[in-house]
């Protein structure tokens, strides 16, 4: 009789070979002695066996079965076929249609001569073995999460070997980092034209490939670059299909490693405002810094940004409106205003010649700015520091207790009851601590900062010959409404 055997192995290619390797010589030694026929070994590589779905060699074996290739599947253990019963009593209904009958080795039961009652209760304490393995790593996890656990490849940092818990900064790598913030910040380059001048300098990412506008926006986004490591984004809702679902923000696991850190936080949260903002101005089409204005004027009504429009008749007439109008329709944003550029490029020639007029009075007014935020970000400072202070504490503590809980010092419900106060005062404190962070005032200039932009300003002969980088160090925004008023914000005192 032809007999094939089915088992899983280790992902590791090594231990993937010997496992293999010694299954073989048993199951050949098993099939010997029992007068069958072994014709083939399916494996799959350590794959949960919560779910067939995922196995790619016992899909095929259930193919063969139908087919006819084998009388006699061999499986060493129950749990080595499923670890859920669904699937387990499934697979051996159909391989009985298929006239195929399995042996369960370990066991000494087979599907065809043993109770499906019997064979139900061997699979259900085979799933619950599973469970509370998962359950155990899944504890495991967490609590690696709550110490920092680093990625194992990311751009900007060396894996320290045999360490879950530190990265070492990659000097090289840091100073590409650096420049891609730089230039997406100070400059307005888009992801797509850093990426470009990556590979053409020759720079390859962690894995050696060609940069890509989505890679560099990753870097751009993940916050380890200001020392914040995150984790538990995600968990399985459904052990069985171990479904996983994204978890809201307030519960990811953020720890703090400042040795982790190549950005400062005031960079990386402009980064972040740009990305936003890039990413709705057009319906997270890609950021075009082409024109003078691209991206700057924005609608008051819809909240997406201008584009440009040109039309000839005689003369060129260059326009720029409301983009979200001017992809769908009336119906998508009630904006009908069209900004004239060369009356745009006018106002603001007569707008920079009033401020200079007037310099000394504009200082004034932006020192008096600067002061009332100094205040606010003093008072600002305080309430992160002390909230910064109690929530380290606090994380400690619970860092403390949960050792005790593995090293056997505390029960389950000891631990429960000892960390139900944390439970919901550290989210709490996260919270209000992402809040005063989110809402600390920006710092403006000082007097000679000041006076070194109106300088800037003074020098502009043309802008027209200004960049659209350049013009957006100056200028914050220009917001449009469906009236036909126009303002224009200027970047000099922060918000």
């Amino acid at each position: 009789m032809n007999a094939v055997a089915y088992c899983r192995v280790s992902t590791d290619e090594q231990d993937q070979l010997n496992s293999l390797e010694t299954q073989k010589e048993f199951f050949e030694s098993y099939a010997k002695k029992a007068g069958y026929d072994l014709i083939h070994i399916y494996s799959d590589p350590g794959i949960s066996g919560t779910k067939t779905k995922n196995r790619a060699q016992f899909n095929q074996m259930m193919k063969d079965a139908q087919s006819g290739v084998f009388s006699i599947i061999l499986v060493k253990d129950i749990s080595r076929l499923a670890r859920n019963t669904v699937d387990l009593l499934e697979a051996c209904r159909r391989l009985r249609e298929y006239g195929v009958e399995i042996q369960f080795i370990n066991y000494k039961m087979t599907n065809m001569g043993s109770s499906e009652f019997l064979i139900t209760i061997f699979a259900a304490i085979a799933q619950e073995e599973s469970y509370n393995t998962s359950q155990r790593i899944k504890f495991s996890k967490k609590f690696h999460a709550e110490q920092g656990k680093v990625p194992n490849l990311i751009f900007g940092y060396d894996k320290i070997e045999n360490d879950y818990f530190n990265l070492s900064i990659n000097e090289c790598e840091a100073a590409v980092i650096k420049e891609i913030f730089r230039r997406y910040v100070e400059n307005g380059d888009g992801t797509t034209k850093i990426a470009k001048s990556l590979n053409a300098q020759g720079v390859k990412t962690k894995r050696g490939c060609d940069w890509t506008q989505a890679a560099v926006a990753r870097i751009i986004s993940n916050p380890i670059y200001t020392g914040k490591v995150i984790n538990g984004k995600e968990e399985i809702v459904n052990f069985p299909d171990s479904k996983r679902v994204s978890r809201a923000p307030s519960d990811w696991i953020t720890v703090e490693n400042e040795k982790l850190r190549i950005i400062d936080d005031e960079v990386f949260e402009r980064a972040q405002k740009l990305l936003s903002e890039r990413s709705s101005s057009f319906g997270n089409k890609q950021h075009s810094n082409t024109h003078l204005f691209s991206t700057l004027i924005k609608c008051k009504e819809c909240g997406r940004s201008f584009r440009r429009t040109s039309r000839t008749y005689k003369n060129t007439f260059v326009k720029w409106v409301c983009s979200e109008r001017n992809l769908h329709g009336k119906d998508a944003c009630p904006n009908a205003t069209s900004v004239d550029e060369e009356e745009l490029i006018s106002a603001l020639r007569e707008y920079f010649v009033k401020i200079i007029k007037n310099k000394e009075n504009y200082i004034q007014f932006s020192l008096k700015k600067i002061k009332d935020s100094q205040q606010e970000s003093s008072q600002s400072e305080e309430m992160i520091a002390e909230i910064g202070q109690k929530l380290a504490e606090m994380k400690k503590q619970k860092e403390k207790i949960l050792k005790l809980y593995l090293n056997g010092f505390l029960t389950m419900e000891d631990l429960s009851q000892k960390l139900e106060h944390t439970k919901e005062e550290i989210p709490r404190l996260e919270k209000e601590l992402a809040k005063l962070r989110s809402q600390k005032p920006s710092i403006a200039p000082n007097e000679e900062a000041l006076k070194e932009i109106l300088s800037h300003i003074e020098k502009i002969t043309d802008i027209r010959s200004l960049s659209n980088a350049t013009l957006k160090k100056i200028i914050k925004q220009i917001v449009a409404d469906k009236d036909g008023h126009i303002d224009i914000y200027l970047n000099m005192i922060g918000e």
